[in-house]
């Protein structure tokens, strides 16, 4: 390797070539460096704005809790798009059977792609609670066309609500979600649809779990919240919420050309004149992934789905007149967020080129800045980390952030199956909607996930290992290399990044296998 370097340095190309090398080193650290100030702002806009949100939020419902007479109670239908959810649906269905609103203003619609016995297993379930006087119906398709959008779509066209609450099979929504949704809906004739801030009913199962939570409690409790309370574009995302069906009519409808059908008809609702409400002291528990697989597959399609929204969505954004620039400005961040994937991996292989190629243009001139923005990029996340959980606990938030370096890790690990997403997306290829399975009680019990599983507590649904994790591997290995020679070098503040880019890496790639391994062991 040193002697191909030595005959390129050699060469008339060698300026053009570090030039080149060094102008993508600087543009992705620049970039990073814009995504993650990016959270200062948004803590700063959290900060101002929380009281009178409260104050906005507590208005609304004592204005609807406050009438002269009896509350005229809206049709709600509560849709249930599965799709071979045999662990979890009896728990989603019992769960949205016992919401406390009136039966004859409640309908549910079990919407079920199954392609296994879940269909027999709901069949069972809906005529027991028809039985018990519920107005809830059983709807099967012989095909996926759209998927959860297509599903939701058709569901729509036979149901009887004005107001459509949506739960994935993975959430247990609260006995008063109704009544702490509807009200938004019911005192503001603008408002389009409402989300709720997602809980997390297996938290602490694993590091794995804590690492999601504390990533999901950033983006809900402090990004969520800054852009509703500050008129920013706001993303629904896919399930505890409620929408107002003439909001989706007017939006153009379900539509499924992105995998993230929510947050494209979110951006069209909002771009139709409608708003959006987020209800921060509303929280909607649900299940985390516990296998890195299943959650590596959920990333992909956000990724994926959050960069064909963002072709899909921004030119219009931009055209609009009567939008701000820095409401411009954070919708761009907002929907091609999920570039500092690639931007990470970038940086990461141009290392030990750079190193080699180019030790003597690191000046201090160039390398204070890098380091400025290296640092500032990387603290910036865990400080919204760290203020969101303070946020949303008031008690053992401390003990969570202990585990940032977790989410540290993980965060890097992803880059390289995220960036596959990316890529996949801006060439246009096409994807199937990969749901994320659900393994119920087995998810929630504090130890090794199956560890103890008996015949017939539940199904596998693993999904299969991507060949990624040994790319995941070798770039573990190749940042571990980069830092043993930057801390040969006395490179002391590069090199502690090059180890935490290692550690994911290598983390990442080995416990997708050991994860794998462990779920064939179980469905064997």
């Amino acid at each position: 390797m040193t002697r191909c370097i030595l005959l390129i340095t050699n060469g008339s190309m060698y300026n053009l070539l570090v030039g080149i090398l060094l102008g993508f080193y600087v543009i992705t650290a620049a970039a990073l460096f814009l995504y993650g100030t990016n959270c200062y702002v948004m803590i700063y806009l959290c900060l101002k704005s929380k009281k009178k949100a409260d104050k906005e939020e507590q208005d609304v419902l004592d204005r609807f809790w406050r009438p002269e007479h009896d509350i005229d109670w809206p049709m709600v239908t509560t849709q249930l798009p599965i799709y071979n959810e045999r662990n979890v649906v009896g728990r989603l269905i019992e769960a949205v059977c016992r919401i406390d609103y009136p039966r004859d203003r409640h309908e549910i619609q079990v919407l079920d792609d199954s392609t296994d016995d879940t269909a027999e297993l709901v069949a069972g379930l809906v005529a027991e609670k028809k039985a018990q006087g519920f107005d809830i119906s059983h709807l099967r398709r012989t095909n996926r066309r759209g998927y959860k959008a297509g599903a939701l779509a058709e569901g729509m066209e036979k149901a009887k609500g004005e107001y459509l609450a949506v739960f994935d099979a993975d959430f247990v929504p609260n006995r008063d979600f109704l009544k702490k949704t509807v009200p938004f809906l019911a005192k503001d004739e603008h408002c389009g649809f409402v989300q709720t801030r997602w809980g997390h009913r297996n938290r602490w199962f694993s590091p794995l779990t804590l690492a999601q939570s504390i990533g999901i409690d950033g983006h809900f409790a402090v990004e969520q919240s800054a852009r509703s309370w500050n008129g920013l574009f706001l993303n629904f995302n896919g399930t505890a919420g409620l929408w107002r069906r003439k909001a989706i009519e007017e939006a153009g409808g379900w539509q499924s050309d992105t995998l993230t059908e929510d947050l494209d008809l979110s951006y069209r609702t909002q771009l139709a004149g409608w708003n959006p409400r987020f209800l921060f002291n509303v929280v909607t528990p649900a299940e985390i992934p516990i296998d890195i697989n299943a959650f590596k597959s959920q990333q992909h399609r956000w990724a994926k789905g959050s960069i064909q929204t963002a072709i899909k969505i921004l030119p219009e954004v931009f055209r609009r007149e009567d939008i701000s620039l820095f409401k411009k400005v954070q919708a761009f961040l907002h929907l091609t967020h999920y570039m500092i994937h690639p931007m990470m991996l970038i940086m990461t292989v141009l290392v030990l080129p750079l190193l080699y190629l180019a030790r003597t243009w690191f000046s201090p001139v160039i390398m204070v800045p890098l380091l400025g923005f290296m640092v500032l990029s990387l603290i910036a996340p865990n400080a919204l980390y760290i203020f969101s959980q303070k946020m949303a606990y008031k008690d053992g938030w401390i003990k969570a952030v202990l585990f940032l370096p977790a989410l540290m890790a993980l965060g890097v690990g992803l880059a390289v199956n995220n960036s596959r997403a990316v890529l996949e997306a801006l060439l246009d290829k096409p994807s199937e909607f990969v749901r994320t399975p659900k393994l119920g009680e087995l998810a929630e019990k504090t130890g090794k996930a199956g560890s103890k599983k008996k015949k017939g507590t539940g199904r596998n649904y693993s999904l299969p290992l991507s060949k990624g994790f040994l790319l995941e591997i070798f770039m573990g290995l190749w940042s571990f290399i980069a830092f043993l020679k930057y801390l040969f070098l006395t490179k002391f503040i590069i090199g502690p990044l090059l180890l935490l880019y290692s550690v994911g890496f290598t983390s990442v790639g080995v416990i997708s296998l050991l994860h794998s391994l462990r779920a064939r062991k179980i469905g064997g």
